[in-house]
């Protein structure tokens, strides 16, 4: 395969663009290319699995002319191409993959929309400049596309598949091979001999078509499986060390207590992540249902708070962020979207001047522990003198990092797996 599609479109889909849309959709700039990187191999999975759909190919070789570069983020969500298209590749399975992207990034369905449209976008475009520059007609694009079948499913995410997102094997060879006139010789089991050198040959006897086509694989698929397992391990031992941390969206709720695990509250889970008018007192403010806000304003409507009889009936009741994050290794930095939360919270505590709190921060498990402590806790004071600059100072009794001792997920996981213990949060104190 002379050329990587997904390689060229990734271009089209940088940091800068990634920022403006983590601003425009009120999603934190991890969250967006969390969702770009499910998107990406499934679009052109789609693309390659459609190559031969007259409509798609004129739509990839036009799309230089509609200017679909020019404007990404603006026009994508109303092209008519970029919808006809998408239409085309997975028909019916839109909605599922619209909803799978948005629970595996943590985005709401319209950010995930919107996304599919950008990254389709990007898609056309980049293969369209390509054909025009290397003057490939229908045809040539065609054969381009075809070439991406066999690695599009080795690109999908950790913890995401095409299977995952509704769309099957998309992407794969096989599904495009003509079985007939083929001829297929099939072998015994490999004889495996060891000399005293202790060196290892393998003697493979050829038997008869008939005798059992297809038992190479008996020998062949777990060598295969050795070596990909190999190619994990190698990739883990090269992988370099995070030691800085990056804040995404949870719904995860901590304790600050040694001897009790983190608990998980249910009205805390949040998977549509669809932005909602929240009442605080008569006035509308914008949040996820049953996301900070929302509990902490219920908490504090149901009396809860007033009846606390100290601070110990308050300490394990820990409210995350959903927005608030701040960027790569910084503590004073915060991404785009952070702000509305920050302001939320202001609010919460001006309607209810009784209420105090605690921020707390937390790392996951990855990189130095005291580095993790200083930058979690640096994180913390930056938004309890953020508050007590806006007038509410004297509600906020403390701010701590807490480094990686609430993480729960393992230092060699994935960098998204280990991004759930990577977070701020709240709790009422007294």
């Amino acid at each position: 395969m002379s050329l990587n599609i997904i390689d060229l479109i990734k271009g089209q889909l940088g940091p800068a663009l990634v920022s403006q849309a983590a601003s425009q959709l009120g999603e934190s700039e991890s969250a967006i290319s969390k969702a770009i990187s499910g998107l990406l191999p499934a679009v052109v999975g789609g693309l390659a699995n459609n190559a031969d759909k007259p409509g798609v190919l004129d739509s990839i070789t036009g799309a230089t002319s509609g200017g679909i570069l020019g404007n990404l983020l603006g026009d994508a969500s109303n092209n008519p191409m970029i919808s006809t298209v998408l239409a085309s590749i997975f028909g019916d399975k839109i909605g599922g993959l619209v909803n799978s992207v948005s629970s595996f990034a943590g985005v709401s369905n319209s950010s995930s929309n919107s996304l599919l449209n950008m990254v389709a976008g990007a898609a056309l475009g980049s293969i369209g400049k390509y054909a025009a520059d290397n003057k490939l007609g229908n045809d040539g694009v065609k054969n381009l596309l075809e070439d991406q079948k066999g690695i599009v499913s080795t690109l999908m995410p950790a913890g995401l598949s095409l299977a995952s997102l509704g769309l099957g094997s998309m992407g794969s060879t096989s599904m495009d091979v003509p079985t007939e006139n083929v001829k297929v010789t099939s072998y015994d089991e490999p004889k495996i001999e060891v000399n005293r050198g202790g060196n290892t040959h393998v003697n493979v006897d050829k038997v008869d078509d008939a005798d059992g086509a297809g038992s190479i694989w008996k020998w062949l698929l777990p060598l295969l499986l050795l070596a990909l397992a190999a190619w994990f391990l190698w990739k883990q031992c090269n992988k370099p060390a995070d030691t800085t941390t990056t804040m995404t969206d949870s719904t995860a709720m901590m304790t600050d207590s040694a001897a009790v695990t983190a608990p998980v509250d249910s009205a805390m889970m949040n998977t549509t992540k669809t932005d909602e008018d929240i009442d605080l007192n008569g006035t509308a403010i914008k949040g996820y249902k049953g996301g900070m806000e929302d509990s902490m304003i219920s908490f504090l409507k149901s009396g809860a708070y007033a009846n606390a009889a100290d601070d110990a009936a308050l300490k394990d009741n820990w409210y995350t962020f959903d927005k608030v994050n701040f960027k790569m290794g910084s503590s004073t930095d915060l991404e785009a979207a952070s702000q509305g939360q920050l302001d939320n919270l202001l609010a919460i505590l001006k309607a209810y001047p009784e209420a105090k709190i605690k921020i707390g921060g937390y790392t996951d498990k990855v990189g130095d522990e005291a580095a993790n402590v200083k930058l979690s806790g640096e994180r913390a004071e930056y938004i309890k003198k953020w508050l007590s600059d806006k007038g509410v100072g004297a509600q906020v009794l403390g701010a701590e990092g807490y480094g990686s001792k609430f993480a729960t997920v393992d230092a060699s996981a994935s960098d998204a797996e280990r991004a759930i213990d990577r977070k701020m949060a709240v709790r009422f104190a007294k």
